[in-house]
């Protein structure tokens, strides 16, 4: 099983999950919130990277749920 970040970005109906690369939403949700809640719950069963985009598409935030390549260190 791949790896695939999981992107949570706007859409005009609220909030959209999508796989990177992929251009169809895996689900729409009213809320950031909501979006975030989904996008780690698809993560956390793929061991993968929860991408999280701002309003004006930039990222704002990353989580990781997998072997992270780069672990803190301390």
């Amino acid at each position: 099983m791949t790896s695939k970040s999981q992107h949570v970005v706007p859409h005009q109906n609220g909030w959209a999950v999508k796989g990177a690369g992929n251009s169809r939403a895996t689900t729409v949700q009213p809320t950031q919130q909501k979006a975030i809640d989904a996008a780690r719950t698809i993560a956390k069963h793929h061991q993968a990277e929860v991408v999280i985009h701002g309003r004006n598409g930039q990222i704002r935030a990353k989580d990781s749920y997998g072997n992270d390549p780069f672990p803190p260190k301390g």
